[in-house]
């Protein structure tokens, strides 16, 4: 496969040529835009540029993206904190930071490379992400279920279609939300100016979320200043960053959450705080009504321990 060419027409000014791209091509990371830059296959008007190249309106961009490689995947022994297991599911407490399958610009390390290495019978699947009925934000840490053969794969995939199975998410958000229970309905769409983002959007695919406030936080002082509320949030839908999207539309964004809330906190938080706690659905071959659930995480415990201090 020969390489791609993709030319822009610059209609924003004063934003870093890697910001641009990361913004612009969805399968670019902004490291991965400044590899490119690097290596002189990415061109302003006509002329190389660095990383930190301030674009302006006018400008014309052209990247060349390298040609894309088949990559097989491949068993990884990474450590699983397994909730729950028998002979056709897992429920996995998956941590902040792990991709849940492979994808321009995580080849490996995956949640999927590691279900292969331990459901070795996975491997004969001929689908380019064995096992995984639904998916969390990279960022997002909790729980997640995986199928262990086609049959059950199919069984729980259509739970999640006719919205028999429930998810409740731990949620840490800027400001006192009101009133204390509530629901979200905004369409949910790709952001047509920032091509990674998502954003509510008249003509987007249907989305709701319902929330509960649990706590609710005010600090004058110290390195938690500022007003913060708890909320289990249940998405009705299961939009790609619904939750994110749907409480920064309303003026509470996930504190932590660096795309779609505010990019510095006081608060000792090293990503969104945003944690899939509850995870309730039937067996894909008893029916039984299995309802699982994990604690906060470490990271996000201790910004709670800081709250709660008086």
């Amino acid at each position: 496969m020969s390489e791609r060419r993709i030319e822009f027409q610059v209609d924003a000014s004063k934003v870093r040529l890697d910001k641009f791209l990361a913004e612009q091509v969805p399968e670019l990371s902004r490291s991965a835009a400044q590899r490119l830059i690097a290596g002189g296959q990415v061109t302003v008007n006509g002329e190389l540029a660095k990383p930190s190249h301030k674009v302006r309106q006018g400008e014309e961009i052209v990247v060349l993206l390298p040609a894309e490689e088949s990559s097989e995947l491949l068993p990884e022994a990474i450590p699983l904190d397994i909730v729950y297991e028998d002979q056709v599911l897992l429920v996995v407490n998956k941590p902040a930071g792990m991709v849940v399958h492979p994808a321009p610009g995580h080849p490996g390390g995956t949640l999927v490379n590691a279900v292969l290495a331990y459901c070795p019978e996975l491997a004969a699947s001929d689908d380019d992400r064995p096992g995984i009925v639904h998916r969390l934000d990279r960022d997002t840490s909790g729980l997640i279920l995986v199928a262990k053969n086609d049959r059950a794969r199919r069984a729980l995939q259509r739970q999640f279609r006719e919205r028999q199975v429930k998810k409740a998410y731990l949620a840490l958000l800027d400001g006192h939300l009101q009133p204390a229970w509530g629901r979200v309905e905004a369409p949910v769409g790709r952001d047509p100016q920032h091509r990674q983002r998502m954003t509510v959007l008249a003509g987007g695919r249907e989305a709701a979320t319902e929330y509960h406030v649990l706590e609710q936080f005010a600090h004058q002082v110290g390195p938690a200043a500022g007003e913060y509320t708890l909320v289990e949030a249940e998405p009705v839908t299961g939009r790609t960053h619904q939750i994110r999207v749907h409480f920064a539309s309303i003026g509470h964004p996930v504190v932590g959450d660096e795309v779609y809330g505010r990019r510095k906190t006081g608060l000792p938080v090293p990503r969104q705080f945003l944690h899939a706690r509850r995870l309730g659905f039937k067996h894909p071959l008893t029916g039984q009504r299995l309802e699982l659930e994990t604690p906060l995480p470490v990271d996000l415990a201790v910004v709670m321990e800081l709250l709660r201090k008086k």
